[in-house]
């Protein structure tokens, strides 16, 4: 199988900021395997740039000519960019399902009407912005991007402009203490979940905060998004949390995405499936593991001005799978 790629640039439709900074760009790469495509993230703060992974392509050595061998040929893979993996997971996958002339979502036996709506990402700014932002989008599921000083007002504010369902994701901008303060405060706000409260690093948090907060009768959810990589991870932090998000540039593809869902659901966790700043051609992939998953937050494509490919669908926030073979992408 013949591994190539090429480079693209993804125009945001409006500057996105989350506490680790602000970009109106990004630079993601779209991988090949023969006739499959993958897409890798570039997302700064998980340490990738388009740079580094066309270096990982680079280096990447012959994966094999059986595209039905799939654990060996994954096994192959060097140590090295999550997103570059993960690209080659969503290629292979696509060109598995294309050699058999079927979606991924059938192969995996799932059935396509019972996706999640998914959430629209509202990026961090002045309240008065956000809370313009979640008005005028019209989505009836926001996730309002916090990790700064006015956390509280920002909420506020965007619950006052809007009826849509709430869920906030911090970004491991906030301490233990933090968190414990200003949690039982946002539930006040009907807010649905509180995605990555704590550090990265800190696992043993997330059992203090379960604790202190089951103390106070706080009953929001917590979910851990970049606390969960991978499989092993959701299991170190079972009885911690209440859900866990999966991506697949966290988990270095659909294989493990899978096995990650199938841990969480081990474990009685909920699943939220989600995604960095993709064309559709990554959140497509994602997306035929939709029907396993409780939430999702697949607004990728809506995020961007120029997206090179066709394939996931959406009404509003009501999302439908492309019915083609494989990931079902076609290039525009």
């Amino acid at each position: 199988m013949k591994l190539t790629w090429e480079p693209i640039t993804l125009d945001l439709r409006t500057t996105f900021r989350v506490a680790h900074g602000a970009s109106d760009q990004r630079f993601n790469v779209l991988v090949y395997l023969d006739d499959g495509v993958g897409e890798a993230a570039a997302v700064p703060y998980y340490g990738e740039t388009q740079d580094g992974i066309i270096a990982y392509l680079k280096s990447v050595p012959d994966l094999g000519d059986d595209p039905f061998d799939m654990d060996n040929i994954l096994a192959r893979r060097p140590a090295g960019s999550r997103a570059a993996r993960s690209a080659i997971d969503e290629a292979l996958h696509d060109l598995w399902g294309k050699k058999l002339g079927q979606p991924l979502y059938k192969l995996f036996g799932l059935n396509p009407n019972n996706l999640p709506l998914t959430s629209f990402t509202i990026g961090m700014d002045e309240p008065a912005v956000m809370a313009e932002q979640a008005r005028a989008s019209g989505h009836p599921v926001l996730k309002i991007k916090l990790g700064s000083e006015r956390d509280e007002e920002i909420v506020a504010a965007i619950r006052k402009s809007t009826n849509a369902k709430l869920r906030v994701d911090a970004n491991a901008g906030w301490s233990r203490e933090q968190a414990l303060q200003i949690i039982p405060r946002l539930a006040d706000y009907e807010v649905e979940f509180i995605e990555q409260p704590l550090a990265v690093d800190d696992v043993e948090g997330y059992f203090w905060l379960k604790e202190k907060l089951k103390a106070q009768k706080i009953k929001t959810p917590i979910f851990a998004d970049e606390t969960a990589k991978n499989s092993h991870d959701v299991a170190k932090l079972a009885g911690a949390i209440d859900g866990v998000v999966v991506k697949t540039m966290k988990s270095e593809g659909i294989r493990e995405a899978l096995r990650m869902i199938h841990t969480a659901r081990a474990h009685d966790m909920q699943i939220m499936l989600s995604c960095m700043v993709e064309s559709s051609v990554g959140v497509t992939a994602a997306a035929h593991l939709a029907p396993l998953c409780d939430y999702a937050d697949l607004d990728g494509p809506l995020l961007i001005k120029n997206d090179p490919y066709t394939g996931l669908k959406y009404d509003g926030a009501k999302m439908s799978l492309p019915n083609g073979a494989g990931l079902g992408v076609v290039k525009k």
